[in-house]
C-alpha cells in the first residue's frame, strides 16, 4: 500500500446532508449523530439510544453499520427502504449522503458540561417532583425552549430531562426547572425521591435535542403532552408569551387521573392571559371519587375528535412513546398533517430502552 493509499484508507468519512448541503466528518467508530453534535450540525434527535426514532432519516448514498436499536424505532421495512438511525449508525468505510429535513445552524448551541446545584425540591404529586437547579453564573447557559439536559451519574450513565423553563427566564438568575417522575427501582429517580437534598451538586451536560418552536412559521399549533412530557411544552408556552407570538395554539395535556395534571392551575392562568391559547385537559382513568367532569380517554384521540383537518398545522408532542407514536401515525394518516410538521420528543425512560 502506497502512502497515498494509506491516507485514503484512514481518511475520516465525510457525511453530507441534503438538501442543505451541510457536511461534516466522523471519527473512527463514531456515530453520525455524535459527529454532527460535536461539530455543531443540528440534526434531529431525541433519546440518542436507538429507542425513539426521532433521528430517523434517509440514506441516499454510502454504507453504514448500525449498533443495537429497537425495532419500534426502525422497522425492518424502513431499514430495507434505506432509512437509518443516525444515533447508532456508523459510516462503513466511506462517505455518506443523507436526506434530513431540519438541519439548521441556529439550532446548535454549544454543548457544555457544567456543575449544577439543587436549589429547591417541590413534590407536585406522589410521583412527580419539580426540581429547580442553580446553574453557574460565570457564563450564560444558552438553549432553545423545548431542549433537554443530561445528568452524568457517577458510573458514567446518563439521565435526560427536559428544561421546563424558557431561556428568557435566565434573567431571573441562572436556573433550570425539571419535572421528574419517579420510576420505582430507577437508579436516579429513587435518589431524587429519597436521599436528594437541597445544595447537592450534580454534573450535567447540554443542551440537547431538536424539539423547539419553529418561529419562522405562522401555522397554528397543537401542543400535545402526556404526564411529565408537559415540561418542554411549558417552556414552549413561556416562549410564545415572551416573544408575543400570536399564532393560535391549543394545548392538550393527558394524565391517568386529574392529579397527574400537576400544573393545571399554571396552565389555566396562562390560557386566561393569552387569548390565542386554548387548554384541553384529558384524563384517561378517572375514578368516581375524582369528580372529574372534563374530557376523558386518550389525549391524542381528543385532538382527533376536535380537528377534522391538520394539514395546515404544526404539532409539537412530548410524552410516553406510545402517545407520541400514536399521534404521529394518526395525525398524518387520518388528518392530513404533513409529516415534516410533526415535532416530537418521546419521553424515553431507561426501562423503555431495553
Amino acid at each position: 500500500m502506497t502512502p497515498a493509499d494509506t491516507t485514503a484508507a484512514f481518511a475520516a468519512p465525510r457525511i453530507t446532508v441534503q438538501p442543505s448541503g451541510r457536511a461534516f466528518t466522523a471519527q473512527p467508530g463514531e456515530t453520525i449523530l455524535a459527529a454532527a453534535i460535536r461539530q455543531g450540525v443540528g440534526l434531529p434527535y431525541g433519546c440518542k439510544d436507538g429507542a425513539c426514532g426521532s433521528c430517523k432519516c434517509r440514506k441516499l448514498d454510502g454504507e453504514v453499520v448500525h449498533g443495537e436499536y429497537q425495532a419500534k424505532a426502525l422497522s425492518p421495512g424502513e431499514a430495507a427502504a434505506g432509512l437509518i438511525l443516525t444515533c447508532c449508525a456508523v459510516p462503513l468505510g466511506g462517505d455518506v449522503v443523507l436526506e434530513s429535513r431540519n438541519v439548521t445552524d441556529e439550532s446548535a448551541f454549544p454543548i457544555k458540561r457544567l456543575p449544577v446545584r439543587v436549589a429547591a425540591l417541590e413534590r407536585k404529586t406522589d410521583d412527580v417532583m419539580l426540581v429547580r437547579l442553580q446553574l453557574p453564573a460565570v457564563e450564560p447557559f444558552r438553549y432553545h425552549a423545548g431542549q433537554y439536559i443530561e445528568f452524568i451519574l457517577r458510573d458514567g450513565s446518563r439521565r435526560a430531562y427536559s428544561l421546563a423553563n424558557a431561556p428568557h427566564t435566565q434573567a431571573e438568575g441562572p436556573h433550570a426547572e425539571l419535572h421528574i417522575r419517579h420510576l420505582p427501582g430507577g437508579k436516579f429517580t429513587d435518589h431524587v425521591f429519597g436521599a436528594m437534598k437541597e445544595k447537592e451538586i450534580l454534573r450535567a451536560e447540554g443542551p440537547f435535542g431538536s424539539f423547539y418552536l419553529r418561529e419562522d412559521s405562522d401555522k397554528p399549533i397543537v401542543l400535545l403532552a402526556s404526564g411529565t412530557g408537559f415540561a418542554p411544552i411549558k417552556a414552549l408556552i413561556e416562549q410564545l408569551r415572551h416573544r408575543d407570538i400570536r399564532r393560535p395554539a391549543a394545548v392538550y395535556w393527558g394524565g391517568r387521573r386529574p392529579g397527574d395534571l400537576y400544573l393545571d392551575d399554571w396552565i389555566r392562568a396562562a390560557a386566561a392571559e393569552l387569548p390565542h391559547l386554548a387548554y384541553v385537559p384529558v384524563v384517561s382513568h378517572a375514578l368516581p371519587q375524582d369528580g372529574w367532569t372534563g374530557r376523558t380517554g386518550f389525549v391524542h384521540q381528543a385532538v382527533l375528535d376536535d380537528f377534522a383537518d391538520l394539514s395546515g398545522h404544526q404539532v409539537y408532542a412530548c410524552g410516553a412513546p406510545i402517545v407520541v407514536e400514536s399521534a404521529q401515525r394518526d395525525f398524518t394518516a387520518l388528518r392530513g398533517l404533513p409529516a415534516e410538521e410533526f415535532y416530537a420528543d418521546a419521553f424515553t425512560s431507561e426501562a423503555d430502552k431495553h
